[in-house]
């Protein structure tokens, strides 16, 4: 048992759209990620997702809207639902609280999708 600061963990690793596995809860992965632009459309046949922001602004896209997460707040985005993060400025930092099996791209298999996730 550790604790973690994310401000320190977010510093550990650089890249865009890479999440970073912080910790497991049973069968669910607490994960970091730096967002820079806009990721890709696409959805989660089976896992909800929840994007914690930590830092900077989630604009998280739905085909009929949009909602713009700020700092020290969350978005739930359920499974099966179609959606695009984007972050807004410079990048943002996210905390995501997924299941494992989660693949950041979901349906989508392209040169973002990360199959073996790093640890923090």
């Amino acid at each position: 048992m550790e604790k973690i600061n994310l401000v320190q963990a977010f510093t550990t690793f650089s890249d865009y759209w890479s999440p970073r596995v912080a910790g497991d809860i049973n069968t669910s992965q607490i994960k970091l990620a730096k967002f820079k632009g806009a990721f890709d459309w696409h959805h989660h046949e089976h896992e909800d997702e929840l994007f914690l922001v930590v830092s900077g602004t989630l604009r998280m896209h739905f085909r009929e809207r949009d909602i713009d997460i700020e700092a020290g707040e969350f978005i739930i985005v359920p499974h099966g639902v179609e959606h695009c993060p984007e972050a807004l400025g410079d990048e943002c930092h996210v905390v995501l609280l997924e299941p494992n099996t989660t693949l950041n791209t979901g349906n989508v298999t392209n040169d973002r999708t990360v199959h073996a996730l790093s640890r923090i």
